[in-house]
């Protein structure tokens, strides 16, 4: 394996090597049908740091860019794996305002039927004068008439809502890669939205989607990859339960070693490169090393492919010792 630590970019991208860089650019440096397995994990598009630049139309770009790019580093009868939560959710003034009567957790008894007596009995009263009238706050009064008691908040655009499944298998159609298997990857609940699951009809965010799309080629399929226990328990299984990571400390979006584990064993072969063209903090290399994969990745922010690189190179090199 290539020991490089320096954060300057070859012309040519080998196995061994976490670079720094825009992998829409980098991935144009791997050797073409080099690629055993690609598993990555993109930006979600839900307001993290690392992706607060993008729109949704950039957002869009991004991935599917990506995605082309691996048609021609991917070896015949390889895979691309791609973890992602399966809607998007953002801000979109576009969208009609979502509206809702929390009926079990309003805090004044005046009702919409109140609030247009109050106005036939005062025409030309505003909200202020009406809530005056009727012992309320005005924002009581405009959210009985106008139903705007909305997610976001009443002065912020609202939520849209977007599977993600269609799109990435639309840009990787396109790709030609092709959409061979979904797994659900079952995690712990995001309590962060509790605000969703007490007020409103929507579920808590508890699963995310690994898409395994194949490169039209010959599959090599070996049973020893796994044991037998291990095809029974989840080899073989749509659902995977493995707890998210607690702390991340390293990255605000880390995926668990065990996730990464379990895909790199069962879609890539002993010595086969693993790629993740948007590593994060190593941990798709990591765990590519310590499953005795060669490994390759690049990471768009200079100091967290530091972070990556010495956690794999550690990592590789305990095995070693």
């Amino acid at each position: 394996m290539n020991g490089e630590s320096s954060m300057s970019c070859p012309a040519r991208l080998e196995a061994g090597q976490i670079v720094a860089g825009d992998s829409r650019e980098l991935m144009e440096r791997i050797d073409a049908a080099s690629v055993d397995l690609s598993f990555w994990s993109p930006p979600y598009f839900v307001g993290k740091s690392y992706e607060a630049h993008l729109d949704f139309d950039g957002w869009q770009l991004l991935i599917a860019d990506v995605i082309a790019a691996h048609s021609r580093v991917i070896k015949p009868g390889g895979f691309m794996v791609v973890n992602i939560a399966d809607i998007l959710c953002f801000r979109d003034e576009s969208m009609p305002r979502f509206q809702a009567d929390n009926v079990a957790r309003k805090i004044s008894p005046v009702t919409r039927a109140d609030v247009e007596a109050a106005m036939a009995a005062n025409p030309g009263a505003n909200r202020h004068q009406l809530a005056a009238i009727l012992g309320c706050s005005e924002q009581t009064v405009q959210r009985r008439i106008e139903g705007n008691n909305v997610r976001g908040g009443k002065h912020e655009m609202p939520t849209r809502v977007k599977l993600t499944g269609g799109l990435m298998e639309q840009w990787a159609l396109d790709a030609g890669l092709y959409l061979y298997d979904r797994r659900v990857w079952h995690k712990d609940p995001c309590w962060a939205n509790s605000q969703w699951h007490s007020n409103s009809y929507r579920s808590v965010d508890e699963f995310e989607h690994l898409l395994v799309f194949w490169q039209p080629g010959v599959v090599t399929y070996d049973r020893n990859r796994l044991e037998r226990i291990e095809w029974s328990q989840w080899g073989s299984r749509g659902v995977w339960e493995i707890p998210s990571v607690q702390r991340n400390d390293r990255h605000e979006a880390e995926f668990p070693e065990e996730l990464a584990r379990r895909v790199i064993r069962l879609w890539s072969p002993v010595g086969g490169l693993v790629l993740d063209p948007f590593a994060g903090s190593g941990t798709t290399t990591a765990v590519a090393a310590q499953a005795s994969r060669r490994w390759m990745g690049i990471e768009l922010d200079t100091r967290v492919a530091t972070m990556a690189r010495n956690r794999t190179f550690t990592q590789q090199c305990s095995l070693i010792a």
